[in-house]
């Protein structure tokens, strides 16, 4: 296995650990965490996030399995010119500050002062800036012709920034009122 590949692997390991413990951790530390976390956001917009988590959770595999197992490190070109590697710093740069929200996010209830709270705001617009990224530098993959699984990873990817851009830095963050 090519060196970018096991890194990607690393990042998404370490990441994606990173990123669960954290939700265990708030929950299993903050009783009636789940209630408190949606901060004032309405039910149906609960609702609609909620089933957009879960078709952000396929859309993230379609896609990491793409670029995992049909893009060869070797050969990929984004925007003709940068490597595989930048896919190694946009998974860094979405999985490691998602694993600081839950908790950033407990800091703000705890201490609503405004440094606090926009700082939960501003770390999930990073997320969803860098989400953005990550699908405008899969679009620029170089796969001529496109293939169906190339397709898939954009749609998968889509659905994750519907969820990190809109539900999360721009609904849940406009509700988020400690």
């Amino acid at each position: 296995m090519h060196s970018q590949k096991r890194w990607l692997l690393v990042i998404n390991i370490l990441g994606g650990a990173a990123v669960l413990g954290s939700y265990a951790w708030g929950l299993s530390t903050h009783p009636g965490a789940a209630k408190v976390l949606w901060a004032g956001t309405p039910q149906v917009w609960q609702w609609i996030s909620t089933a957009n988590m879960l078709l952000a959770a396929l859309g993230y595999f379609a896609f990491t399995i793409f670029i995992l197992l049909r893009l060869d490190p070797e050969h990929t070109r984004l925007f003709g010119r940068f490597g595989y590697g930048v896919f190694n710093a946009l998974y860094a740069a979405i999985l490691f500050p998602s694993a600081a929200w839950m908790p950033l996010t407990f800091a703000a209830i705890a201490a609503p002062e405004a440094l606090t709270v926009w700082s939960v705001r501003l770390l999930l617009a990073f997320i969803g800036l860098a989400s953005l990224s990550l699908l405008l530098v899969l679009w620029s993959v170089d796969a001529q012709p496109r293939v169906r699984t190339h397709y898939l990873a954009l749609i998968g990817c889509a659905l994750f920034c519907l969820q990190t851009v809109v539900m999360d830095a721009v609904v849940w963050a406009a509700f988020f009122n400690p």
